[in-house]
């Protein structure tokens, strides 16, 4: 996909286990708030096994669509390398990631969408920015959420105020020379966005709201992936602090 003068053009990544009862009112909400973006935009479901329920669902409405939705197989299994295939199979100047739970507000993407065509290399969606909004799910996981992104705000200036969602867009060519070790989860996001902060790469953030689903079962495993999320908190903190990096980001 080519870049469209004067604008981006856009690989949604939605990677799934089992969510055929979420999926089409996923992708008929993202065509709903898409309208005048469709020619520069392309949906690609990525799914770890071939029984995955998710896939009849594709095959039978993907065609209802003003964009072109695409089913890729992820055969090394699980999160992380479902987006690292997402990653490397994107054929548009931008990707973005985005559950298929409905939990992600498509209200904004056009607003996100723009801040990428001004020169942004990641645009975060933020909940707990000024406008943003957290709805629903486990309140203990609310509270490190909240804690962990508001914390890495104000210690290490990264320039948005909830690093762990998942919800963001991403110039590809940030991945051209990144090395992504995570093999887990969703730790994934704030591995990239460490990494791109210390860099040097241009961050910012767009209020969003989040629900907690209502159809399918939850994947995120909150104790199993803890550590895994430390990790990459740590490694950010003792990058800025002892290593000389400034501890102020880019802000639109």
């Amino acid at each position: 996909m080519k870049r469209t003068s004067g604008h981006i053009s856009l690989d949604i990544i939605i990677p799934v286990y089992n969510e055929g009862e979420c999926i089409e009112e996923t992708l008929a909400s993202l065509n709903k708030h898409v309208q005048k973006l469709l020619n520069r935009i392309q949906v690609n479901i990525i799914y770890d096994f071939d029984r995955d329920n998710t896939i009849p669902v594709v095959k039978k409405v993907k065609n209802r669509y003003s964009f072109k939705v695409n089913l890729i197989k992820n055969r090394k299994g699980g999160f992380a390398n479902a987006l690292k295939t997402g990653f490397k199979t994107a054929r548009s100047d931008y990707v973005m990631v985005s559950m298929a739970d409905m939990s992600d507000d498509y209200e904004k993407l056009p607003q996100m969408i723009s801040k990428a065509g001004r020169g942004y290399d990641i645009v975060c969606g933020s909940r707990y920015m000024k406008g943003g909004k957290m709805i629903g799910g486990p309140v203990f996981k609310k509270f490190l959420s909240r804690l962990s992104g508001v914390s890495l705000y104000y210690l290490t200036g990264l320039p948005t105020h909830d690093a762990t969602n998942s919800y963001k867009i991403y110039r590809k060519a940030i991945f051209q020379k990144m090395k992504l070790q995570s093999e887990g989860g969703s730790e994934i996001g704030l591995e990239i966005l460490a990494k791109a902060y210390i860099t040097g790469y241009r961050i910012t953030e767009v209020p969003t709201r989040w629900w907690d689903r209502t159809k399918g079962e939850s994947k995120f495993k909150l104790m199993k992936w803890i550590p895994k999320y430390l990790r990459w908190y740590i490694f950010l903190i003792m990058m800025v602090w002892f290593k000389g990096l400034p501890k102020k980001g880019k802000q639109a």
